[in-house]
């Protein structure tokens, strides 16, 4: 996801949560936009022409809208949004996006969802909107208090590999885990990520022959 130029709504900011020192949670009023999970907004500063792409992290039924940002070093819109508080303001246009889940989906099918750092945030968003999901989630970081928010996920359902601790279920990379843990060629792959994960990711489920038509894909960098 790149950064956008366009016209925004201005939104009051209601507050932000810290998960490490460089990734946060940013909650902003949802200001009666309607979206479904797996959809992403452009946010910044009023007046900004700068916006940056976010996937929502908040459910569908939710009265808010969250995003969930990491801190980039020679990002711009990361840092500003970062010290922003409640009861200032910022611009969101959206939502916009493919990246859901059908119907079928939604109440039953065996999914697969694969992510390395906040690619977490759609999946999050999936398992906040839908109650039936029947999921496993594959969370890729390099260290374990990276895994944001794990308590959201059904502790059965969720797998945190990390490549610089063993302070996850798995020691190594995601691509690592699922080179070892051969998988169903029965499920919906969803990825979400940096590209090289995903392009990697892909070869894998393809060897372990996985149908294309099952793999979908939402690349953050």
């Amino acid at each position: 996801m790149g950064i956008v130029k366009t016209k925004n709504t201005i939104v009051p900011v209601l507050n932000t949560r810290h998960l490490t020192n460089s990734t946060y949670v940013i909650r902003i009023e949802r200001d009666g936009m309607e979206f479904e999970a797996g959809q992403y907004i452009a946010l910044g500063l009023p007046g900004n022409a700068e916006k940056r792409e976010y996937s929502i992290y908040s459910g569908d039924q939710e009265d808010y809208i969250e995003v969930l940002v990491k801190e980039i070093d020679e990002g711009i819109v990361s840092k500003q949004l970062k010290q922003l508080q409640a009861g200032s303001h910022a611009e969101m246009d959206g939502p916009f996006g493919f990246f859901t889940l059908d119907e079928m989906s939604r109440s039953g099918k065996e999914l697969v969802f694969i992510a390395s750092g906040t690619g977490i945030a759609p999946f999050h968003s999936y398992i906040r909107s839908y109650q039936a999901l029947n999921y496993k989630l594959i969370h890729g970081v390099k260290y374990g208090d990276e895994a944001y928010e794990q308590d959201a996920y059904d502790a059965d359902r969720h797998i945190l590999c990390t490549s610089q601790d063993n302070r996850g279920d798995y020691l190594g990379r995601v691509t690592d885990y699922l080179r070892t843990h051969p998988v169903s060629s029965d499920a919906d792959y969803y990825l979400c990520g940096n590209s090289n994960m995903i392009h990697e990711v892909y070869d894998i489920l393809k060897e372990q022959e996985v149908d294309a038509e099952r793999i979908h894909a939402e690349v953050y960098f």
